[in-house]
């Protein structure tokens, strides 16, 4: 059993290993092209939301709400990454990093959405890209991670098509502007939670609840998937790698065996994990799974969309955290199915109610590289929440540096079975902003003391910088029983 907080003390799965025993694998078993980084995302950091012309953003909007964040916070202010972006460079190349992901604020460089830029906006990302190369760090940059401009929401945001072609020219100005520097880009982060926790059940910005919003936000987020895509390609370097992101979840049923779990399940897996993933490669959506999506068909998709959906990206990042267990429920409809809380299965679990399963990770790299023509993959956010206590300059974080080792042992597992993973980022590097939980969840490698904007570095990133300085750590992977036995 690890040596836990006592708020987890539960036995851990067998994937973790003891604290004092060597690891079965180094990060030369990942092999020399192998991407290691961490993320972060401009609204949970970067703060300075009015600085120097930005314009709003829908998160900006809904944090003005009572009630729908944690104790009312908000990130006006954040990690203020905008003003301290050169220390926390420093941080990552200090933990041995060798990339870094990003996303730009869409409102910092075009106010309004559309229409006039902001040259002062763009400057940011063009010292922010420089500085990241003169610490030879690799800048990976995610055009979309959830905040976009309030004067487009104005004009109905995703639910209006037009947000396609607001999306493509928002790409291809980034393209032109920063492509000659920045060789890898994603389009969207998450589209599924930012469509489904914004538009249907309105725990995200824009906090809206309905149906049909979210059926028109989900097709029109698959357009400018493809279409940002496209934009970008026409614009940068041949050589440049475009991407895009997916959150997903090893699925299991609450009761093995039992065929209204089970077709729940498939349901769940059809929302959750396929969505977004299957129209990219030409396949449509998973309408045999899910009847419901008939009505998006009918309403939202015009002859020709199908095609459009269709973009063959370089890479897909798996945004993976935990796994679900699903059960029947006549209450839900699309899916008519929900999500058995952790707490309530009597296992491990994060400051965000998410079972501790690392194993997760493995399970969906697996699932999406069985698609035929899947691109080269890799984990683009992975991390824990857990309760820190800085005392005396140190944060001792065992709980989270034994999930980021087991996560990233089961990704060497993905690999050594035939799996294009080409990449690890940690979610996150600095303590951040976490949407509708405020600043309490932690995911950094780094602390930050949001009163002060101190840094330290965790335990975990300790961890993980002796990791990424190539030291022995132990027996080869085939001796871990660890790893074996799964």
């Amino acid at each position: 059993m690890m040596h836990l907080p006592p708020r987890y003390a539960e036995p851990l799965p067998p994937a973790f290993y003891p604290p004092s025993a060597p690891l079965p694998f180094s990060r030369a078993d990942f092999g020399p092209d192998f991407s290691w980084g961490a993320s972060a995302a401009a609204y949970q950091t970067e703060g300075a939301w009015q600085h120097q012309g930005k314009g709003p953003s829908i998160w900006d909007d809904f944090t003005r709400r009572k009630g729908v964040i944690r104790r009312n916070e908000h990130g006006r202010v954040a990690t203020d990454f905008y003003h301290r972006y050169e220390t926390d460079l420093d941080l990552a190349r200090g933990l041995g990093l060798s990339d870094f992901r990003f996303s730009a604020a869409w409102s910092r460089v075009l106010p309004a959405g559309t229409g006039a830029v902001s040259r002062r906006g763009l400057d940011f990302y063009d010292r922010l890209v420089d500085a990241c190369l003169a610490r030879d760090l690799r800048p990976w940059l995610t055009l979309y991670h959830w905040d976009l401009p309030s004067a487009l929401q104005a004009r109905g945001g995703w639910a209006n098509r037009d947000v396609v072609g607001w999306f493509a020219d928002y790409a291809q100005l980034m393209g032109r502007c920063l492509g000659d520097r920045v060789a890898q880009w994603a389009v969207l982060n998450e589209p599924m939670v930012f469509v489904g926790a914004g538009h249907l059940l309105g725990i995200h910005a824009p906090g809206r609840r309905h149906l049909g919003a979210f059926l028109a936000a989900a097709h029109h987020a698959t357009l400018a998937q493809a279409e940002g895509g496209r934009a970008l390609r026409a614009v940068l370097p041949e050589a440049a790698q475009i991407g895009t992101t997916f959150s997903c979840s090893f699925l299991t049923p609450h009761r093995p065996g039992n065929s209204y779990d089970e077709a729940a399940t498939r349901r769940a897996d059809a929302v959750l994990n396929r969505f977004f993933v299957e129209p990219a490669l030409g396949l449509g959506y998973p309408v045999a799974e899910l009847p419901a999506l008939r009505w998006l068909l009918e309403r939202y998709q015009k002859p020709g969309d199908e095609q459009r959906m269709a973009f063959a990206f370089d890479f897909w990042g798996v945004q993976n955290y935990t796994r679900e267990v699903v059960k029947f429920s006549p209450w839900l409809p699309l899916q008519w199915a929900a999500l058995v809380p952790a707490k309530q299965r009597g296992v491990p679990h994060t400051d965000m109610g998410w079972e501790v399963y690392p194993e997760s990770v493995y399970h969906m790299l697996k699932q999406f590289s069985a698609y035929p023509n899947a691109p080269k993959l890799l984990v683009t956010e992975s991390g824990s929440a857990f309760p820190d206590v800085a005392t005396g300059g140190r944060v001792h974080d065992e709980a989270r540096r034994a999930y980021l080792q087991a996560a990233i042992g089961q990704v060497l597992r993905a690999q050594r079975e035939g799996v294009n993973v080409g990449g690890y980022f940690a979610w996150s590097l600095t303590d951040n902003f976490e949407w509708a939980e405020g600043y309490g969840p932690r995911f950094g490698l780094i602390h930050v003391d949001y009163e002060t904007q101190e840094r330290i570095v965790k335990d975990s990133g300790r961890w993980y910088r002796d990791f990424l300085s190539g030291a022995p750590v132990g027996a080869k992977l085939g001796q871990s029983a660890a790893l074996r036995q799964q």
